[in-house]
């Protein structure tokens, strides 16, 4: 995480943190990881979180007031009520309007703190899944930014756990015995994230550096090997050396 932190320039002087806490394991990793870094960074910072209610937890929350408390941490829980509205007139609504009411949510609780960054626990593995979900069903090349602004640029979105493995986030949690609350998203079959995690669980059984390989390849972007327009030299004025990419099973082994 701190590798994250330093390249993309997360966290700087006189930052306040605010850690979005959703119940799971990865973004209490996230809180404790930035806990510890908060006291051996070269920059002073805050930390606090928060957590919002939108009617989908599988069990109350309440046990992270105390546990969160021992660890000296300022949590602040807030029911938003509009998503309760939406849960209950609209049950089978798509992820992309859940997470429009959040956003909206998580500004409003994020101001109230008075936190210039947020903090998100999405993984390496959520940086993948989105990376594989956008090239083969809407037909864009993107993932997650590890490091973006909102739109009135008075927020600064961070990402720390983009080389974090939720693998390493579940044990991390179990050995803390934090108090995880299971979300309903979360146990839902039948959908593209779940089809795209069994497919790399399956994959990462002969290739077990698949993610480390996905993620080198969100950094190292090559414009002039895929089709948009913008970034073709069709008329040859660049004099780009023609290459041949791999294509056999070597291209996926670690160098």
């Amino acid at each position: 995480m701190g590798e994250a932190v330093t390249r993309f320039r997360m966290i700087r002087e006189g930052d306040r943190v605010a850690v979005g806490l959703s119940g799971g394991k990865d973004s209490y990793t996230l809180l404790e990881a930035l806990l510890l870094l908060r006291d051996r960074a070269p920059v002073k910072f805050s930390v606090c979180a928060f957590t919002i209610e939108q009617g989908k937890f599988l069990k109350p929350v309440e046990p992270y007031r105390e546990f969160l408390g021992r660890r000296g941490v300022e949590w602040t829980y807030q029911v938003d009520n509009p998503s309760l509205r939406l849960l209950a007139e609209q049950p089978e609504h798509g992820c992309d309007m859940c997470s429009r009411f959040r956003r909206r949510a998580v500004y409003q609780i994020a101001r109230e703190l008075g936190a210039n960054v947020i903090a998100f626990g999405h993984t390496a593995d959520d940086f993948c899944e989105a990376f594989l979900r956008n090239a083969m069903f809407t037909g864009r090349i993107s993932a997650l930014p590890p490091v973006t602004y909102s739109r009135k640029r008075d927020f600064r979105l961070i990402r720390p756990l983009v080389y974090v493995t939720e693998d390493v986030t579940r044990a991390f949690a179990e050995f803390m015995e934090a108090p995880v609350v299971p979300c309903g998203c979360s146990q839902k079959t039948g959908t593209v994230r779940r089809s795209l995690r069994d497919m790399m669980a399956e994959l990462e059984k002969d290739y077990p550096h698949l993610k480390g390989t996905l993620l080198s390849a969100l950094g190292n972007v090559n414009h002039s090997r895929l089709l948009d327009l913008r970034y073709l030299d069709l008329d040859g004025s660049e004099a780009l050396e023609e290459t041949f990419p791999v294509l056999e099973e070597e291209a996926f082994t670690e160098s």
